[in-house]
């Protein structure tokens, strides 16, 4: 029995690789960066297929693998330490395009002759770049534009062989050319929405520098995915599909139930912890529209007991990963020739929980279905949606014909409303949180607006404050609703989306005067970075 922690150099994923790149390839060299897979994504949008590679892979591989250019990540790292992760200095031998992306580009410049240090000031967030040389990289450029910084150090020198193309008022040196060689640095980061013209240098790269064509696409990914699936899982086998009625698990079970028929079955695990009426819609859904095989159970009493007077982030990931697995353990001891389970893990889940292909990345939250399932479940994993982002799991969604309001549903966590009920969870603050998530969404369909959000939901703050209710001040109000709302294109980065303030008066409203134990409502205009789109 494999080893179900399955890192992404598991074999159906090589296979699937294998497969892609028939196409042409970027191939990205990781070096921890939390934008990482995002270049991937931007790479990808540009309809080349994009691979995330260790930063120590030898230049043969490079050569194996056909790739067109390569990009330098970013990373947490300074270069000039004992530690830092460096790439072999053979692959600005290979005669290919290459792109470093902040500490990409300091590693770029070390290995080529330059000096890097510590930064005179460090820049963090929007800046304005002066470009001196509007070429290469940043050719079609204006002589001045606004670009994202996250950066300590900074390349000091450039050596006799590159050329300054653009500075920041902290940072003299912010792009560079190599003279001779189609080698290319930036201090900031173009893949990020912050970032307006990122995507003209990303192309730039792709189609002026690398020579690239386009010949990637959705339909490329069902194909690979389709296939892999099928190498994976002998004639006999069944697969057992984890459904949330979310678009990733939903996406999943369609390209698994394409590729083995009916040799899948789904199992629901009911949690307590899900959004007004879920359990129903995913039954109706899936069991009666798809005729999936579905096997409900009802956990609701088992999580919320082991859930008790935990408040702790992590720990209510923890817990509800840890009872997931032994209800679906339970469940799928029921299912005869089941050796696979297929989970709907997209690359966003696996940087975040620092499962990264290189080791380097930070854990910023705990996913459930990433890395937490035990070697004793018995299972190999199945996992055709691990390299994609959300976006384009939703096109792989919609090439397979599933229903548009299920492909388009907005994202919600593994853990559920766990991590929306700051503190303690119980079922009072759970059916108070339903009844504020629901008015919300209610309002957004209403006018027009939830189609045009990536994400939107509610959190409760158990914290009493005081109102005014007929004459005089009232402590009944025990809870605070946080909404949140964020506009994003790859949920790697988010913004706080400017809504109307008419529809949230019309949602403030609402909830004060229809859920009781709240009396106030707030906003939260927080981006990603610095937060996260969830607040656990």
């Amino acid at each position: 029995m494999k080893d179900v922690n399955c890192s992404i150099d598991h074999a159906p994923a090589a296979w699937y690789r294998t497969n892609m790149r028939r196409h042409e390839t970027i191939a990205i060299l990781d070096f921890g960066s939390q934008y990482s897979q995002l270049i991937a994504r931007r790479v990808r949008e540009n309809r080349v297929y994009s691979e995330l590679l260790p930063p120590q892979t030898p230049p043969s591989r490079l050569r194996e693998i056909g790739a067109r250019g390569i990009i330098l990540s970013g990373g947490p790292a300074s270069v000039y330490s004992a530690e830092a992760p460096l790439c072999d200095p053979g692959i600005f031998e290979l005669d290919l395009p290459v792109l470093g992306i902040c500490y990409g580009m300091q590693v770029a410049a070390k290995l080529l002759g330059g000096d890097v240090g510590a930064a005179v000031a460090r820049e963090y967030g929007r800046v304005r770049l002066h470009i001196a040389s509007a070429e290469g990289i940043l050719a079609h450029l204006p002589p001045e534009t606004s670009v994202w910084m996250s950066h300590g150090d900074v390349v000091t020198q450039i050596g006799e062989c590159f050329t300054s193309l653009a500075r920041t008022a902290q940072c003299p040196i912010a792009a560079v050319r190599h003279k001779s060689r189609a080698v290319y640095g930036v201090q900031f980061h173009p893949e990020v929405t912050h970032t307006p013209l990122g995507r003209q240098i990303i192309r730039n790269f792709i189609y002026d520098i690398c020579g690239c064509a386009g010949d990637w696409s959705v339909k490329n990914v069902i194909d690979a995915a389709v296939a892999a699936v099928r190498e994976q899982v002998g004639p006999d086998d069944r697969v057992i599909c984890g459904l949330s009625g979310g678009v990733d698990s939903s996406v999943t079970a369609a390209l698994v139930q394409r590729a083995i028929g009916s040799r899948l079955v789904c199992i629901f695990v009911d949690n307590g912890l899900l959004r007004q009426n879920e359990a129903g819609l995913v039954e109706a859904t899936f069991h009666d529209h798809f005729g999936m095989e579905l096997r409900v159970a009802n956990a609701r009493d088992r999580f919320l007991t082991a859930l008790a007077d935990v408040t702790e982030p992590r720990e209510k990931r923890r817990i509800v990963g840890r009872e997931f697995i032994e209800v679906f353990k339970a469940e799928a001891a029921r299912i005869e020739r089941a050796r696979f389970l297929a989970q709907g893990t997209i690359y966003p889940d696996v940087i975040e929980s620092g499962h990264g292909p290189t080791g380097h990345s930070a854990v910023i939250k705990l996913h459930h279905n990433v890395g937490a399932l035990p070697a004793e479940l018995g299972f190999e994993l199945v996992e055709p949606l691990r390299q994609l982002f959300k976006d384009e799991v939703r096109q792989v969604g919609e090439a397979l014909g599933l229903p548009e309001d299920l492909v388009w549903r907005h994202p919600f966590p593994g853990p559920g409303l766990a991590v929306r009920v700051i503190g303690a969870v119980t079922p009072e603050r759970l059916d108070i949180l339903r009844a504020a998530d629901e008015i919300l969404l209610e309002e957004l369909l209403a006018a027009g607006w939830y189609a045009k959000v990536a994400q939107a939901f509610a959190v409760l703050v158990p914290i009493p404050s005081v109102g005014v209710m007929g004459d005089g001040p009232t402590y009944e109000g025990q809870n605070l609703i946080v909404l949140r709302l964020v506009e994003s294109s790859d949920f790697m980065t988010a913004d706080w989306v400017r809504i109307d303030y008419e529809i949230l008066a019309t949602v403030s409203n609402r909830i004060i005067n229809e859920v009781s134990g709240v009396n106030r409502v707030t906003y939260d205009i927080t981006s990603k970075p610095p937060g996260t789109i969830e607040w656990q």
